[in-house]
């Protein structure tokens, strides 16, 4: 088992309150779960009004498709107009890792 994830630093475009903030995170984080099937949530920076972390991870058999799935998600979250992509990280795990309990 393969376990991989993504969390995204965002900074958002014309957006002058916390409420105009969800109106931007929440479309992309359920879009994020509908396109690509993958666990998405608003991981950071929760009480700025222009930043926005935005997590992801999925568990797959396979390393490979793990690794084309979040190049996927962090081409779709680039391309977003209303975003701009400041920084990604990621990881990749498998079951099998010693680290992992």
């Amino acid at each position: 088992m393969w376990v991989g994830w993504i969390e995204f630093d965002l900074l958002l475009g014309d957006v002058h309150s916390l409420k105009g903030k969800r109106a931007v995170v929440r479309p992309l984080v359920a879009e994020l779960r509908r396109r690509f099937t993958v666990a998405a949530a608003e991981t950071g920076t929760l009480d700025l009004h222009r930043r926005a972390g935005v997590g992801v991870s999925l568990v797959a058999a396979d390393a490979r498709h793990v690794r084309d799935v979040l190049d996927e998600v962090e081409r779709f979250v680039a391309e977003r107009p209303e975003t701009e992509l400041l920084s990604a990280r990621r990881g990749l795990a498998s079951s099998e890792d010693e680290s992992a309990d």
